[in-house]
C-alpha cells in the first residue's frame, strides 16, 4: 500500500496538498500535525472521503526522537506499507524586526522548518533509496529566495532548505528520488490573514493572492511519475511577483 506524507497537513496549504495528493493520485495520506487535533480530524474525514486512507501522526517535526519514534511505531503497525512521497511543509514565523529577535524566536523557526526537514527526510530517505523510488517536495517560500524584511529567521530557514534540496537532489538522483522545492507568495492561509491584502496585491502581476488549491496541483506533478527528469529545482508560485 502507498502513502504520501504531509508534515504541518491539517490546515492551509498543508491540507490542499493532501486532499490533492489523495483526488489525483490515489495515495493513502499519513497527515502530520502538532496541536490542531480538530482540524487534523476535519481534514482526515475529507481526504477519506475521497476514497482512500488517512492517518494521523502526531509529533513535533523539530523533535528528533519523537519524530522517528512516530514514523517507526506506524511502520511496525504496516509492514507492507511504503511511503513514496514526503512534503516537508511543516513550519511556523516569528516575525519582527531581527534587532528585536531574541533568540527563542530565531530558534523555533530555525528547529521547525530546517531540522523539520532533517528530521523527517531523514527517517524516510533510506527506503526510498532501497526501493530505488521516491519523490521528496519541500515547501519554501518567496521569503527564502528574496528575502523579507521582518522576516529574517525564516528567510533564513527557507534559504537554507532551497540549498539543501539542491545538494541533497545530487546525491539521490541515480536512485530515482527526485528533490525539489516549492516557493509559493501570498498564498490565502492562516500565515496571511494578517496581511494587507488589497495593498499587497498591487504589488503581484496577476493581482490577486494564490489559492492553497494552486499550490497543490503543483506539487501532486512533483510528487508523479510525469517529473521524472525534474530534480534540484525551486518553483516559484507566485503571481509573477518575483521569478
Amino acid at each position: 500500500m502507498k502513502y504520501a506524507l504531509v508534515t504541518g497537513g491539517s490546515r492551509g496549504i498543508g491540507k490542499a496538498i493532501c486532499l490533492q495528493l489523495a483526488a489525483d493520485h490515489k495515495y493513502n495520506i499519513l497527515l502530520n500535525y502538532h496541536s490542531n487535533m480538530a482540524a487534523a480530524e476535519e481534514t482526515k474525514s475529507e481526504v477519506e472521503a475521497i476514497g482512500v486512507k488517512c492517518e494521523l501522526l502526531k509529533f513535533d517535526v523539530s523533535d528528533l526522537e519523537a519524530t522517528q519514534t512516530s514514523i517507526e511505531s506506524w511502520r511496525s503497525e504496516n509492514p507492507g506499507a511504503i511511503i513514496e512521497v514526503l512534503v516537508n511543509n511543516a513550519g511556523i514565523t516569528k516575525d519582527g524586526l531581527f534587532i528585536w529577535t531574541n533568540q527563542e524566536a530565531w530558534s523555533k523557526v530555525i528547529d521547525t522548518s530546517l531540522n523539520g526537514f532533517y528530521n523527517v527526510t531523514q527517517s524516510l530517505l533510506k527506503e526510498m533509496l532501497r526501493k530505488r523510488y521516491g519523490r521528496i517536495i519541500n515547501i519554501v517560500s518567496l521569503s527564502g529566495l528574496k528575502g523579507n524584511p521582518g522576516q529574517v529567521n525564516y528567510s533564513a530557514a527557507k534559504g537554507a532548505m532551497i540549498s539543501a534540496t539542491k545538494a541533497l537532489a545530487q546525491e539521490v538522483g541515480k536512485r530515482k528520488v527526485t528533490v525539489n522545492a516549492v516557493a509559493p507568495g501570498f498564498i490565502h492561509s492562516d500565515m496571511t490573514s494578517n496581511f494587507d491584502e488589497e495593498e499587497l496585491k498591487k504589488l503581484i502581476p496577476v493581482n490577486r493572492f494564490g489559492d492553497p488549491e494552486e499550490v497543490a496541483s503543483l506539487v501532486c506533478f512533483l510528487a508523479s511519475e510525469r517529473s521524472s527528469y525534474i530534480t534540484g529545482e525551486v518553483i516559484n508560485i507566485n503571481g509573477g511577483l518575483y521569478s
